[in-house]
């Protein structure tokens, strides 16, 4: 869509638009939750120091704490959500920045809730509960920070912790501004003969070009501008590595994996059985990219070649109102309940669907525990956007089971289990699709998404996590994090993953360099677990109807009411145990094959 297209706001019809109304009429009725969330906060002052004096207090003191958060969430989403009508707008701007201190100042007022709890000993957090039903729905909250217990340090200490929280955080800091505001990766010449400016935003555009010259004129600045800067970058992740590390034994944590995975009480043992499980499929994987080779014509298959379609599709516009019903069609194996509702989302004004200018970009789903599960898309009527749309919409229908069900504390979704319900959507989509196509060569592009889609979450991910974790156990055993053992390191995973048919290049070797997640450190490995998840759910329920169904609807209104291994049970999963990946990894290995088939077959 060219700028010139692109509607004011004010241009689109309301129908068109989410129903952020709902949440305030005006500025004013905003204004009143803000100053009322910040005075809950102050007045929350008369507890300090008195948590452990009874189960009275702690109750009323954990009831006060939910009352004025989920007011702050209310108004930090709505001005947000506001904002992202239209960046442009001055007052909204200025909503926002009101918004975002209020969170600094409250955050600031009640940092000393947490440790103060934990400070409470075990015996006498055990007999609170006993004592007082209020603190029942507590239970979980409380259970967590007993088990957490062992990892907080002195109140002296962790104030010092705190204060060097900012400090600590730094390599992410310095590798955001280097990645985005300084890095430049100079022009290239596009497929009509432009020169260009290469950025973030057209990278992976240029490397899906049909043009090889154009995907290598890409490829080459893009690494070409991380090499020149790889010993920088190579120092700054040894910082973040090297804080990790120091942290989790400052904590008593046995590693900086432990220490990460253990919010959400995740054993280490589903990271390992992940990185097993792909390793063991990494033939099937080494099939695909020499079929890619062979489809592609090419003598040598370069990195550069990788994202490239290996099939085209002329696409058809399709309505929004069209994309909603082939959206119902996909997810009907969900049932009639889950249906109607999202058709009733729809008809409510959840989603807010058109570009404007001004508009965020993307697509997300957002909300607060008491506001409609709202979706921001920038709907252009391609099979992309339709597949966004069921996207956004599992997030959003799973916030709704979840907000009809949980109360507020138990309202949000762990990182573990967000993305499930999204990606359960997607796959119920693509295989109808796959299923009803008459078309041979929709059927092979389809097939073909699909397979991109294992390649980039399950296996490069988990590849990310092979690299994360080898990377902390080697500094942890004293070891350097240059410039070269991060590049061989990342080289050669790379060369495993991909296997024989790709042709190595020296430039691959940096990639590690420009992977902004490396800095939130073992957080890739949960796109891998989470779409593993997904694939066994959708699976159960294709296989066993009703039951399964049943199954993953108490799952989506679970919340995080649990830990994150536990509330997966619920629908069916185990991913304490192998078998979720060693699923997903069989149906890859048959899109494999069928791909094969449908592109090689006389």
């Amino acid at each position: 869509m060219s700028d010139q297209t692109i509607r004011q706001r004010d241009e689109i019809e309301e129908k068109y638009k989410w129903d952020i109304a709902s949440m305030y009429s005006g500025a004013e009725d905003w204004k009143r939750d803000l100053d009322e969330a910040l005075k809950g906060a102050e007045d929350f002052q008369r507890y300090q120091g008195l948590l452990g004096g009874s189960a009275e207090t702690l109750a009323d003191a954990l009831d006060a704490e939910s009352r004025f958060s989920q007011k702050l969430e209310k108004v930090y989403v709505y001005a947000r959500m506001k904002l992202d009508e239209d960046n442009r707008d001055a007052a909204q701007q200025e909503m926002n920045e009101q918004a975002g201190t209020a969170i600094a100042r409250i955050s600031a007022l009640t940092s000393w809730m947490t440790p103060e709890i934990i400070r409470i000993p075990e015996e006498t957090l055990r007999s609170f509960l006993e004592q007082e039903p209020r603190l029942q729905v507590y239970r979980h909250v409380l259970e967590s920070a007993i088990r957490e217990k062992a990892h907080v340090l002195s109140p002296e200490n962790e104030n010092i912790l705190a204060q060097l929280s900012e400090v600590l955080g730094s390599p992410d800091t310095v590798f955001t501004m280097l990645n985005d505001a300084d890095l430049k990766f100079g022009e290239i010449t596009d497929e009509e003969g432009n020169r260009v400016p290469l950025t973030h935003g057209n990278y992976i555009k240029f490397m899906r070009s049909a043009d090889r010259a154009v995907r290598k004129d890409a490829y080459d600045h893009c690494y070409a501008a991380y090499e020149g800067l790889i010993n920088t970058l190579a120092a700054n992740y040894s910082a973040n590595v090297k804080t990790d590390v120091i942290s989790a034994r400052l904590r008593h944590y046995p590693s900086a994996r432990a220490a990460a995975l253990s919010g959400g009480n995740i054993p280490e043992s589903v990271y390992d059985s992940l990185v097993e499980s792909v390793d063991q499929t990494l033939p099937a994987l080494h099939d695909y990219i020499a079929l890619r080779k062979e489809l592609l014509g090419l003598d040598e298959l370069r990195m550069y070649d990788i994202y490239v379609p290996l099939t085209s599709l002329k696409e058809e516009k399709i309505p929004f109102d069209q994309g909603v019903e082939l959206a119902k069609k996909g997810l009907a194996p969900l049932g009639e309940d889950y249906l109607a509702q999202f058709q009733k989302g729809i008809e409510d004004r959840w989603i807010d669907i058109y570009e404007n200018e001004g508009k965020t970009s993307g697509a997300y789903s957002f909300g607060s525990y008491d506001s409609k599960p709202f979706v921001l898309l920038n709907y252009d009527e391609t099979l992309n956007d339709v597949f966004t749309i069921v996207h956004e919409m599992g997030h959003s229908m799973n916030s709704y089971y979840t907000r009809k069900t949980q109360p507020y504390i138990y309202g949000g979704h762990h990182i573990f289990t967000a993305e499930v319900a999204s990606t359960v959507n997607e796959t119920f989509l693509m295989k109808y699709l796959l299923e009803t196509t008459q078309d041979p060569e929709q059927k092979k592009y389809l097939l073909n998404m699909y397979i991109e889609a294992f390649r980039t979450t399950l296996f490069r991910q988990t590849m990310f996590a092979e690299f994360e974790q080898a990377a902390h156990v080697h500094c942890a055993e004293g070891g350097g994090l240059s410039a070269k053992w991060l590049s061989d390191t990342y080289d050669a995973l790379n060369n495993k993953y991909f296997g024989p048919a790709l042709t190595p290049d020296r430039q691959i070797r940096y990639e590690w360099a420009r992977i902004p997640h490396f800095y939130r450190s073992f957080y890739v490995y949960q796109y891998a677990t989470g779409y593993s998840a997904a694939n066994a759910i959708v699976s159960k329920i294709l296989k066993e109807g009703a039951p399964a169904r049943d199954a993953y609807l108490k799952f989506l209104a679970s919340g995080s009411c649990d830990d994150p291994v536990e509330l997966l049970k619920i629908a069916g999963v185990d991913m304490a145990s192998k078998e979720p990946v060693a699923l997903a990894m069989e149906t890859f290995k048959g899109l494999v094959k069928e791909f094969r088939r449908l592109t090689t077959e006389k």
